[in-house]
């Protein structure tokens, strides 16, 4: 096979919005988004559709170069792009000068028959973090990884591809960084380093264009925020989605649905959501019920609302091949599913037998897959489970002639279950009128975070696989995605008691916190482990519900700016070498401020790095040093959880589900320290979209040490706050007796090991002086 060459400049032209660059074999177009962002594409077609799944904003309107004896130079207020003529190569810099990230100079961009690859100069000290759900380390440096959406049931801890695709990395060296997307949806690659004798990095794909983003800020945070502008950012969750969740394959009845919701409230626990899995239909058959053992779904959902519990119900794109069958038949009255290239209908085994595939990719089928979600919704339903959308098939390898409309299952399968999600999340959005649905996809492409929630797939019952679900959410978290969750506990298999608990302390700080498993094994339910252990679970189940406040701001951080809820320490000590250490990797932040260490079932002690700054021990409130190992205690009562010092987190008392009021107050948790701090917290109805129209609570929190002042701001938006009283509860700040309320005295009263203080919720500022 010829490899073929970018070649020498021939021509150069501005066209509109783009720089057009023409060689002897290919076009390349360049584009400015932003001062950050600069699109570089190569094509052989330079007259297709320019068209992406995942980039929703247009480049600047105008663009201009420099031409120069040897090269171009594209300039932005923060980038440079130096275009080299002979042969076409290209280098990003820093406005003053310094490299990012250039070319191979050798290679560059060629083909291998529809193959493309780029080759890159690899600095010896360069480190990778991202690609979303990819199994190894934290920094990707000496892996190489494939992107091909995959039912990877029973997979490893080292298993590549895995079910999503997101081919977004972030470049780490000489103290600089820089991020690159590569926007295509065809089965795509990347090597960093492995194969290269330590020479250059390289990523490509079997077809379509190289397209990718460049980005240029100088902080993980920044370009985290360029790229979730560019493709978009998280709607707010409905709130009782970041409730403890129970789900199992399979709840086998209404009875048995209503009986575990039921011993949830009996014994207290808190729990806002349970699942039907695949055997709530019949005989397998999207939007239906099974006749006899879910006869009357919507009189089960009335007794699980009046309880104060919401039902997920799994949704498989396979549409049985069964004449009568209200989806089957209008689909092939309308020509709504995949074909082989001679008009075939293509046909693959799955749970109902043989099975049609809808085609999301046109419009007028994601339309008429949203609206036949009234079978579920008209019961009572409002949370939406998408599976087997890789897509899967018995056997896995479904054939490349497979095609949606024209386009080829090879350049598309990537970006199916995306486009079956947004199906999902717009139909029901329109279904339930105000009320935000809460959609859940195991397959994603870049940009799946503007209408679903993650999970990480069928991981297994065994410590590594809980450590390595840790290591997916926090990378997931680097791709635009913040609501993520593991099945907790493992699908497959049956964890010891310790590892179950030890899992569900985990859970606490995992974005979305299910527990789920494969049928066969044992049942999961927090009273299944002995009444010791089921203590456990409760009281870290209560600490979620008491963090809701905590957990929701942060999500709304999220939703405001693309920074995800789980973050590998990488986002904000990026330049720490301990903490890509293997020993460290696994630790991550949950939201501004709460440091988690996960530790493995068997350990009753964790090795912990404290980065840089003061930290406490959550459960002892002991002050440690940052830029430090040290050994914690880690029973299974208590999982190795640190909280930054300056951190602010509200707080509220144990509810059993999202929709209880409350006592009505608001426990606002402050540790001292030497650093000013702020924190946005926020509040809205957590079920509608009101908070669009200004339907919201949201006030900004200072904490100002060097004042000795904590400051409440004046709040802003439309929407009453549920707490009419604040506790304020502070922490290390010694003997503090009396604090000033705007000018109001307020004594302390003993919190635990630290020092609280009770005064009314006011809309306007609220200054506070210790």
């Amino acid at each position: 096979m010829q490899t073929e060459l970018l070649g020498d400049i021939q021509r150069i032209e501005v066209s509109g919005d783009k720089l057009v660059i023409k060689t002897a074999m290919a076009e390349a177009h360049i584009y400015i988004y932003s001062p950050t962002i600069i699109r570089v594409n190569m094509t052989k077609s330079p007259s297709a559709p320019d068209q992406s799944f995942a980039v929703i904003q247009q480049p600047s309107a105008e663009i201009s170069y420099k031409d120069m004896p040897d090269s171009i130079e594209v300039r932005t207020s923060t980038l440079k792009l130096r275009i080299n003529k002979s042969p076409l190569r290209f280098s990003f810099y820093t406005a003053d000068d310094q490299l990012l990230s250039a070319d191979d100079e050798r290679f560059g961009t060629n083909w291998q028959g529809e193959q493309v690859i780029t080759y890159r100069k690899l600095f010896p000290d360069e480190k990778f973090i991202g690609l979303g759900e990819k199994t190894g380390n934290l920094d990707r440096r000496g892996t190489s990884y494939v992107n091909w959406n995959t039912d990877a049931s029973e997979h490893g801890i080292k298993t590549d591809p895995l079910y999503k695709t997101f081919p977004f990395f972030i470049g780490l060296h000489s103290s600089l960084m820089y991020g690159l997307f590569m926007d295509n949806t065809h089965k795509s690659y990347f090597d960093f380093g492995a194969t290269t004798d330590e020479q250059m990095s390289w990523f490509g794909a079997d077809g379509g264009d190289m397209n990718y983003y460049f980005f240029g800020a100088q902080s993980v945070t920044k370009i985290l925020e360029d790229y979730t502008w560019l493709t978009g950012r998280m709607e707010m969750p409905p709130l009782w989605s970041l409730g403890y969740q129970q789900c199992r394959w399979s709840y086998m009845s209404a009875k048995e649905v209503l009986k575990v919701a039921q011993t949830f409230r009996k014994k207290k626990i808190p729990a806002d959501v349970v699942y039907c899995d695949i055997d709530y239909m019949d005989n397998y058959k999207i939007f239906t019920w099974h006749p006899e053992n879910f006869a009357e779904p919507k009189a089960m959902m009335d007794e699980l609302k009046a309880m104060g519990f919401h039902l997920v119900t799994i949704v498989d794109p396979g549409i049985k091949v069964e004449k009568g069958y209200k989806q089957y038949d209008e689909g092939i009255k309308k020509n709504y599913f995949a074909t082989y290239p001679n008009g075939e209908k293509y046909i693959a085994n799955v749970w109902p037998g043989r099975c049609h595939f809808p085609d999301f990719f046109r419009g007028d089928v994601r339309d008429w897959w949203g609206k036949s979600f009234t079978a579920l919704t008209d019961a009572g339903v409002d949370g939406f489970w998408n599976d087997m959308n890789e897509p899967a098939a018995w056997g896995q390898n479904i054939p490349s002639l497979m095609q949606f409309g024209k386009r080829p299952m090879p350049e598309l399968r990537n970006a199916y279950g995306m486009e079956m999600a947004r199906a999902t999340y717009d139909g029901t959005k329109k279904i339930l009128k105000n009320r935000r649905p809460f959609v859940l996809t195991r397959a994603a492409y870049a940009g799946t975070q503007r209408y679903s929630a993650v999970w990480t797939g069928d991981n297994s019952a065994y410590d590594a696989h809980m450590l390595l679900g840790q290591r997916l959410v926090n990378s997931l978290g680097l791709t635009g995605m913040a609501l993520i969750g593991v099945d907790i506990g493992g699908f497959t298999g049956n964890p010891t008691p310790e590892l179950m608990v030890r899992w569900n302390s985990l859970g606490v700080y995992t974005p979305m916190f299910r527990n789920h498993a494969c049928i066969g094994t044992v049942y999961r339910e927090p009273w299944q482990w002995g009444t010791k252990n089921e203590a456990i679970i409760k009281k870290d189940i209560q600490q979620r519900y008491r963090l809701l406040p905590y957990i929701y701001s942060s999500f709304y951080q999220a939703h405001q700016t693309g920074l995800p809820v789980s973050r590998t320490l990488a986002i904000d000590y990026t330049h720490d070498e301990n903490i890509y250490h293997p020993k460290y990797q696994n630790q991550f932040l949950f939201g501004d401020a709460i440091l988690i260490c996960p530790t493995v079932s068997t350990d009753d002690t964790a090795d912990v790095y404290l980065p840089k700054g003061n930290w406490y021990r959550l459960s002892t409130e002991e002050k440690f040093i940052g830029l430090q190992v040290i050994t914690a205690e880690a029973p299974l009562t208590d999982l190795p959880v640190f909280i930054k010092a300056s951190a602010i987190i509200p707080m509220q008392s144990v509810i059993q589900n999202t929709a209880e009021k409350g006592d009505g107050i608001l426990e606002l948790n402050i540790w001292n320290g030497d650093e000013p701090n702020q924190f946005v917290y926020y509040e809205d109805d957590g079920l509608s979209y009101n908070y669009e129209k200004g339907e919201f609570y949201k006030r900004v929190i200072r904490f100002d040490p060097g004042n000795k002042l904590i400051v409440l701001d004046t709040t802003e938006g439309n929407h009453p706050s549920k707490f009419t009283h604040i506790n304020l509860i502070l922490h290390g700040f010694g003997k503090v007796k009396t604090i000033s309320v705007n000018n109001s005295a307020v004594k302390a009263t003993k919190a635990g090991k630290g020092l609280s203080f009770k005064f009314e919720n006011q809309d306007g500022e609220v200054r506070i002086q210790f």
